[in-house]
């Protein structure tokens, strides 16, 4: 076992789970919980956008996933390759409801009443069933560049299928290098990443994972978007004030992911980003703090 990373907690959970958490800015800030996407651990959320939104006065939780970072790897068979392409997910394997039931859980363990939401990609897929599941405990919701399970929308292009389909890498280096190149295809020449940032993540997401190959988690986690299927009539339950935000090249979730989210919750905003695609680029960063601290202020009066 490495040494724990500073700033990881850990809370077990009754249903068998471990979640790896991190709890930054004031004690008495307005609580936002921040849900990563696919494969993704809680330091995928830049550190300027955690800066960001504590110095707005927020108390900023994010967590690993089930099957991520420091958080429980299910002892469960992932779906094939082929089941995933046919989405036939594997009998009884976990779905968002029960990930999205883990970052509840959080919640109950930190005492939070209510809490602002914010998820990307499969985050906001489970940030949207927290929301539909418990509308008394979610003050806002903001849902960043994710879709509602239609298989008619936001399905990725057949170029990022096929990159996606490549055996899981067996090092960290060969992390690194499939990383950059996945970054140059589903990256924008507008919001270009910073590489050396990006390598220094990746071999802090191996560490993190101490060193585990993430094939099998990941397959994991596809299984569970697949097994909770079109979620678009769950979503018009959604009552929390909402911003659907997304890109207009994302070649992982296409755009019509997101205007199909915003058409299904009530009364939600949409905001189509130009040049941006599938990541939380230095660019775009400021941008995306802007409008979900914005959103939360013009709901709650809270100050920035």
């Amino acid at each position: 076992m490495t040494e724990t990373p500073p700033g990881d907690r850990f809370v077990a959970l009754p249903g068998g789970v471990t979640i790896c958490y991190r709890v930054d800015g004031p004690a008495d800030g307005p609580p936002l919980l921040l849900i990563a996407g696919l494969g993704l651990d809680l330091t995928s959320w830049p550190q300027r956008m955690i800066d960001g939104f504590t110095g707005r006065g927020l108390r900023v939780i994010r967590l690993d996933n089930r099957d991520a970072g420091r958080s429980t790897r299910v002892a469960a068979k992932p779906p094939t390759m082929l089941q995933q392409l046919l989405a036939r997910p594997v009998p009884g394997a976990y779905d968002l409801g029960d990930m999205a039931a883990d970052a509840h859980g959080l919640l109950e363990h930190l005492g939070v009443g209510r809490v602002h939401l914010a998820g990307m990609s499969m985050g906001g897929m489970i940030a949207q069933t927290l929301a539909a599941a418990h509308p008394d405990r979610v003050a806002t919701l903001t849902s960043i560049f994710s879709t509602t399970g239609d298989r008619r929308v936001g399905q990725p292009a057949r170029s990022t299928l096929l990159r996606m389909a490549k055996r899981p890498a067996a090092t960290v280096e060969e992390g690194v290098v499939r990383h950059l190149a996945l970054l140059r295809h589903i990256g924008s020449a507008h919001f270009p990443p910073d590489e050396a940032q990006e390598r220094a993540w990746v071999e802090q997401l191996w560490a993190r994972a101490e060193g585990r190959p993430n094939g099998a988690n990941v397959a994991r986690q596809i299984g569970a978007i697949q097994a909770s299927g079109d979620r678009t009539a769950r979503l018009r339950a959604i009552t929390a004030p909402t911003l659907v935000i997304h890109g207009d090249a994302d070649r992982m979730v296409h755009p019509s992911g997101g205007r199909a989210t915003a058409a299904a919750i009530p009364g939600a905003r949409h905001v189509e980003i130009a040049g941006m695609r599938h990541h939380l680029a230095p660019g775009v960063v400021d941008r995306l703090v802007e409008l979900t601290a914005g959103h939360i202020t013009s709901v709650t009066g809270v100050r920035e």
